[in-house]
C-alpha cells in the first residue's frame, strides 16, 4: 500500500488540496481532522466542556463514529447521523483542538486511522500524520501558509457562503489554534524530519494543488 501524510496548521487548505490530489492520483482521501471535530461536536451537543477530560473520556464510550464515502467524498457519521456540515464551524474547530490533546481521544482514533493505510492507497491529512499516525508513509508533506493569508482565505470562504465573517476574529482564532496545536504535550503539530515543506502563502489554490501533486508524484517515482 502507498500512503501520503499531509500535516499543517489550521486553515492551510489541507483538506481541499488533499481531496484534489487524491482525485487526480486515484488515492483514497482520509480527513482525520473531521474525526476530531466529530468528537468535539459530540461533546458540545452534550454540554461537555472540552477542558473536562474525564467527561470527554466518559463520552467516548457512547460515541459510534463512522466514515462513509459518497461520490468519493468523505462523510462523517456520528451515532447514525451525518454531521459532515455541522462540524465545520469555528466553535467546533476550537473544541476539536482542545479534545485532541487528550491521550485517550487520540488512542480512540489512532488504530482506525492506521487501518485505512493498511487496506488502501491513501492520502491522509491532519496535525500528526507524518510524525505519529503514519511515520512510515512514503510521502510526507508539511503544508503551511502565513496566519494572515489563512485568515483571509477563511473569511472569503465564509462570505462566499453568505456567512458573516470577521477577519480579525478569525485571525485571532487561527493564531490561538496554532499555539494550542504546536504546544500540546501529546503529538504537537510539527513537520516530520523527512517531510517536504510546501508553503502556499503566495500560491493560488490551483498552484498549491499542483505543488502537492508534483511532490507526491516525485515520491511515487522514487525521485
Amino acid at each position: 500500500m502507498f500512503s501520503v501524510a499531509i500535516d499543517g496548521p489550521a486553515g492551510a487548505g489541507k483538506s481541499t488540496i488533499a481531496k484534489a490530489a487524491a482525485k487526480e492520483l486515484e488515492l483514497i482521501y482520509v480527513d482525520t481532522g473531521a474525526m476530531y471535530r466529530t468528537i468535539g461536536l459530540a461533546c458540545l451537543d452534550d454540554g461537555i466542556s472540552p477542558e473536562d477530560s474525564k467527561a470527554v473520556i466518559e463520552k467516548l464510550k457512547s460515541i459510534v463514529l463512522e466514515l462513509k464515502y459518497v461520490d468519493g467524498e468523505q462523510r462523517m457519521i456520528l451515532c447514525g447521523k451525518d454531521v459532515s456540515d455541522d462540524i465545520r464551524t469555528e466553535r467546533v474547530s476550537m473544541t476539536a483542538s482542545v479534545v485532541s490533546k487528550i491521550p485517550e481521544v487520540r488512542a480512540f482514533l489512532l488504530e482506525q486511522q492506521r487501518g485505512f493505510a493498511r487496506s488502501d492507497n491513501i492520502i491522509m491529512d491532519g496535525r500528526d500524520i507524518g510524525t505519529v499516525v503514519l511515520p512510515d508513509a512514503q510521502v510526507k508533506i508539511f503544508l503551511t501558509a502565513s496566519a494572515e493569508s489563512r485568515a483571509k482565505r477563511r473569511t472569503l470562504q465564509l462570505e462566499e457562503k453568505g456567512i458573516g465573517a470577521d477577519y480579525d476574529a478569525i485571525l485571532e482564532d487561527i493564531r490561538k489554534r496554532d499555539y494550542q496545536d504546536s504546544h500540546r504535550e501529546i503529538a504537537p503539530l510539527k513537520a516530520a524530519p523527512d517531510a517536504v515543506i510546501v508553503d502556499t502563502t503566495e500560491l493560488t489554490l490551483e498552484g498549491s494543488i499542483e505543488a502537492v501533486i508534483d511532490t507526491i508524484r516525485k515520491g511515487m517515482s522514487g525521485k
